[in-house]
């Protein structure tokens, strides 16, 4: 079978108008997980996006609370309280229902089958980054969906030389 290089461009151009489509897209959140991850509708169907570009304490032991813990020196009960008030600030901007834009960067989709993506407020403003200048999130890009990676390092250091949020003495 041969395929003429006007058949290969036509099958190019549409591949790429349909990534550019899906680049941006307007959707409805179901719920607030926790501090970095949502519930929203997704092409009909409710899925989770984890935010981009941050990390936010955990407010459910699993492997990872276990890991922080480890590595932080804190105990677990700390890394759970610090985790529900990040949700908790999360929750304090979104309600379910409310209409949201997700932004996506070069991967659509983690390794365990999440969306990856950076969420747009109907204000304009960027959660991912808005939950970092309140002091609930660190900072954690991992390539190659590094976009936004210098806005969340100000706003990171931002929020613990104000002594905001988690940093709060």
């Amino acid at each position: 079978m041969k395929i003429s290089l006007k058949t290969i461009l036509f099958i190019l151009f549409l591949t790429l108008l349909s990534s550019s489509l899906q680049a941006e897209q307007t959707t409805t959140l179901t719920r607030v997980v926790d501090g970095d991850t949502l519930k929203i509708i997704y092409l009909g169907q409710e899925e989770s996006i984890r935010l981009l570009g941050i990390d936010t304490p955990d407010s459910r032991v699993n492997k990872k609370t276990k890991r922080d813990a480890k590595k932080s020196g804190q105990d677990i009960k700390t890394i759970l309280e610090m985790g529900k008030r990040a949700t908790g600030y999360v929750k304090s901007l979104l309600r379910p229902g409310d209409l949201v834009t997700i932004e996506y960067d070069v991967q659509e989709k983690d390794r365990y089958g999440r969306l990856l993506g950076y969420i747009y407020l109907r204000s304009g403003k960027m959660l991912n980054e808005e939950i970092v200048k309140a002091g609930y999130a660190n900072v954690m890009t991992v390539p190659p969906n590094v976009k936004y990676k210098d806005r969340f390092l100000k706003a990171y250091q931002e929020a613990r030389e104000g002594k905001k949020g988690l940093w709060e003495e």
